[in-house]
């Protein structure tokens, strides 16, 4: 078999319009799992036995079963209830439902690695609990999270190519039509693969910087920081 990589580039254009929706789900649904993650890990921190328990049911269903079944449930089997999604729509629904349980657990990990005393000791002064979380919590914690988090992002990137299942066009359907009709597989495939490498490439430098930006016992704290942290008057 001729194998011309020549023959990819009057589709790039249609790939990267398609790599646009990829981006496009990815985020959002990584968004809103991280939201929702976000209290859903301060909700298996709490003090209410049933809160803790629905939440650990709910990380336990969805990290235990496949991203591809939440696709299905969606928009398959959600009508049967009168649950009608557009594919677009159900992939958001679906895809933030699975991130979430995930995002859960690495923000639990992160915020419980933050010492207690630090805690006690800000309550001690009179600061508010969302203050404390805001300028003790989260910054310690994130830390602890930027690694396991990019690397579910990463995942999460690469598992958007399921949306093609339900009709989106992203990326993943887009060179599956192509290659369809011009028996080229090999070239669309491979342009498409060098696409997502770009995207989860860029996502590990991004995971990088973020790593030298957090790293404060080298670069210091800003004036910025340490004012927020009362370790300078707020006038000073």
């Amino acid at each position: 078999m001729n194998i011309d990589f020549g023959f990819v580039i009057p589709y790039l254009p249609i790939l990267f319009k398609a790599a646009g929706m990829t981006i496009v789900i990815t985020v959002l649904s990584q968004a809103i799992g991280t939201v929702l993650g976000f209290f859903f890990a301060l909700a298996r921190m709490s003090n209410s036995a049933i809160l803790r328990g629905a939440v650990w049911t709910y990380v336990l269903i969805f990290r235990g079963t496949p991203m591809l079944l939440h696709l299905f449930y969606v928009y398959y089997a959600a009508p049967a209830v009168g649950i009608t999604l557009e594919p677009f729509t159900a992939a958001i629904v679906a895809m933030s439902l699975s991130t979430t349980a995930y995002n859960c657990e690495i923000l639990r990990a992160g915020l419980q690695a933050v010492p207690r005393g630090q805690i006690e000791a800000a309550q001690a002064v009179g600061m508010t609990w969302p203050r404390i979380l805001r300028t003790i919590v989260i910054p310690q914690a994130l830390r602890v999270i930027i690694v396991p988090y990019m690397t579910n992002f990463i995942s999460h990137t690469k598992g958007s190519s399921l949306a093609s299942v339900i009709t989106v066009p992203e990326l993943m359907l887009t060179a599956q039509m192509i290659y369809s009709s011009t028996y080229r597989a090999i070239e669309i495939l491979t342009a498409a693969g060098a696409i997502y490498l770009i995207l989860t490439s860029a996502l590990s430098l991004a995971q990088l910087w973020l790593e030298r930006w957090l790293r404060y016992d080298e670069r210091g704290l800003s004036r910025r920081r340490r004012r927020a942290l009362l370790l300078l008057p707020r006038h000073g």
